[in-house]
């Protein structure tokens, strides 16, 4: 390939990378309050998070992303730009996924550590913040690990409404080549090298974090 077009396929990885960045903090966002909210003691907090996770899991990524980005503009008068609105469908939906992993890791802790919070008077947060987090996090992150994984695949998505990410700049490569066995090869490539260090990234936090724990 020539310097032009490795400079394209450069740029469509950098645009991926600041995508799955910015979708994954909002992800992580949404994972957390809907994911507590889920463990709330009244039921209408309960309902709506319910709710919420049982729409956006429920529903195709690909079309959300359609709905935030061509249905809902002329229907409130504004216009996201492709980088934002692909953030906006993907953070939404994969935090679906991620608050049933929260809500699930939660509930796996001891219900004596929770009981103890009580008899000690700590507050409902204090008692989250202080003795069912700190046991849980460490619990969420291979799961979390996975769908970050996930989150990065899906990605590619965005692709379909023009926006220049790795898949839609190496369609465009594949185009002026005419080859698609080398140009997909490195696509593939550079998904799986992003992947790789995802998961080692978050194999250390999670040593880091049971380390904690441990302690």
């Amino acid at each position: 390939m020539t310097s032009g077009l490795w400079e394209l396929v450069l740029t469509g990885t950098w645009t991926t990378v600041q995508l799955l960045v910015l979708s994954a903090l909002l992800a992580a966002v949404v994972s957390f309050v809907v994911g507590i909210a889920r463990t709330h003691r009244l039921w209408i907090v309960r309902f709506a998070a319910g709710f919420y996770t049982e729409v956006f899991r429920g529903t195709s990524a690909l079309v959300m992303i359609f709905w935030v980005f061509f249905v809902l503009p002329p229907a409130f008068g504004w216009q996201l730009v492709p980088l934002w609105a692909g953030t906006l469908a993907l953070g939404l939906t994969y935090g679906a996924y991620g608050s049933e992993i929260v809500r699930g890791a939660l509930n796996s802790v001891d219900p004596a550590q929770r009981e103890g919070g009580i008899a000690l008077s700590f507050t409902p947060w204090q008692r989250m913040r202080l003795i069912l987090l700190p046991q849980a996090v460490p619990e969420m992150i291979p799961p979390f690990s996975n769908l970050l994984v996930e989150l990065l695949k899906g990605t590619a998505l965005v692709s379909i409404m023009g926006m220049g990410d790795l898949a839609f700049s190496g369609n465009l490569v594949r185009l002026a080549l005419q080859e698609s066995t080398e140009i997909y090869t490195y696509v593939l490539l550079i998904y799986f090298v992003i992947a790789f260090l995802l998961t080692r990234v978050m194999r250390g936090l999670e040593h880091r974090l049971k380390a904690g724990v441990a302690r």
